[in-house]
């Protein structure tokens, strides 16, 4: 395969959302904790993400959400991320990732992103026109020896890496919750599909591994089959 090997990780409610609601206020990583029957488990998605690949792919908005253009620097650690983002991270965003990761990559169509300005040893930018995720995929292979990388985004971005056939793996982990709302992001969004024509979209999985975790949590581990 001349790109990254692909696994989308991600904590999601039985009925698939991977958020508490569709305001940027609310989370799961800060809601979950302050919630009786939930709280209990959580721990367990935190503990499997740490065995994930050494490549993360995340995006702009949803690490802006969770604070990393406010946050205090972390400590380095081994794993290198990939930030897809054109507006929402800001130049102390960058230093943080900058300051996390092993080779932090930022993926970008804005020309004026504030990363251009700045100069960190591991920091790396693609700039395309217009996204492709297949050629980001290919250059981090290529360029950066990526070989496996955790996809960690919306679901908007989840929704573009299924139709474009980018996933090959799903490994999520189901918190006993329901939460409901239309507008509440889900594992997969963007574009409904509107014809038969489009089925060929459509991930079919083939189950590796269902684990009974504690607290009435699931591991669910799918292979991508077309």
């Amino acid at each position: 395969m001349d790109r990254s090997i692909t696994t989308l990780f991600m904590l999601m409610s039985v009925d698939g959302k991977i958020s508490t609601g569709a305001s940027d206020n609310l989370d799961m990583d800060k809601d979950f904790p302050k919630i009786a029957g939930v709280k209990e488990g959580l721990h367990q998605y935190y503990e499997i993400e740490q065995t994930t690949d050494l490549w993360s792919l995340n995006s702009g908005r949803v690490q802006a959400k969770i604070g990393v253009n406010t946050a205090d620097m972390p400590n380095k650690t081994p794993v290198s991320f990939v930030v897809i983002d054109n507006k929402h991270l800001t130049e102390h965003g960058i230093r943080y990732f900058c300051a996390l990761a092993k080779q932090f990559v930022l993926v970008t169509s804005n020309e004026n992103h504030p990363a251009f300005e700045m100069e960190e040893d591991n920091l790396h930018i693609i700039y395309q026109n217009e996204l492709s995720l297949k050629d980001v995929l290919t250059k981090l292979k290529l360029c950066y020896s990526c070989e496996r990388i955790t996809i960690q985004t919306g679901g908007t971005l989840n929704g573009l890496f299924l139709h474009e056939k980018l996933i090959d793996y799903v490994d999520v982990v189901v918190a006993p919750i329901l939460i409901g709302g239309k507008n509440t992001s889900t594992l997969i969004d963007g574009n409904s599909l509107q014809s038969e024509s489009e089925l060929s979209q459509l991930g079919v999985l083939k189950l590796q591994e269902c684990i009974v975790l504690e607290n009435s949590y699931l591991r669910l581990r799918y292979q991508v089959i077309h």
